[in-house]
């Protein structure tokens, strides 16, 4: 069996990790990873690449911002490939927007439950379309646009 090169083709990279060439080269240009660059101009990775990859996607599964990522991968010390301990404090420090996000969505889904069952397909009354409506008791429409065109302003 051969070891793996210490520096990877886009081909490579793209074999090995299951990541596109154009996804790889957005990642490259949004700061994600770092290529070399031969006296051709062609990429190559180091192979420890394929970690970095597999942190990436793994953030962006469990809906991660690719600037939110950005921001954890730059607080590596030399810009290093994530450690298991590293993703370990850094899914620590996610854990409670992604309970929060978990909560959004456990919410959404009970309220689509509701309206899919209800079937009133009303956007004015509807609870998931028009949630804790504050303006509904001033009228239908408008009514902060609808005073402004007629004078009056909150």
């Amino acid at each position: 069996m051969s070891s793996l090169p210490e520096l990877l083709t886009i081909g490579q990279v793209a074999e090995r990790s299951g990541v596109p060439h154009t996804a790889l080269r957005f990642y490259e240009e949004a700061g994600l990873i770092e290529a070399q660059r031969t006296t051709g101009n062609q990429r190559r990775y180091p192979r420890a690449v394929l970690r970095r990859l597999a942190f990436v996607r793994t953030a962006q599964r469990v809906g991660l911002s690719l600037e939110e990522i950005r921001a954890a991968l730059a607080d590596l010390p030399d810009g290093r490939t994530p450690s298991k301990s590293d993703w370990a404090r850094l899914s620590r420090s996610w854990r409670t927007e992604l309970d929060a996000r978990i909560d959004a969505l456990q919410r959404l889904r009970d309220r689509l439950t509701d309206c899919i069952g209800c079937g009133c397909l009303s956007l004015r009354s509807c609870a998931l379309h028009n949630h804790d409506d504050v303006m509904a008791a001033l009228g239908a429409g408008a009514p902060k646009l609808r005073a402004v065109s007629e004078g009056g302003v909150d």
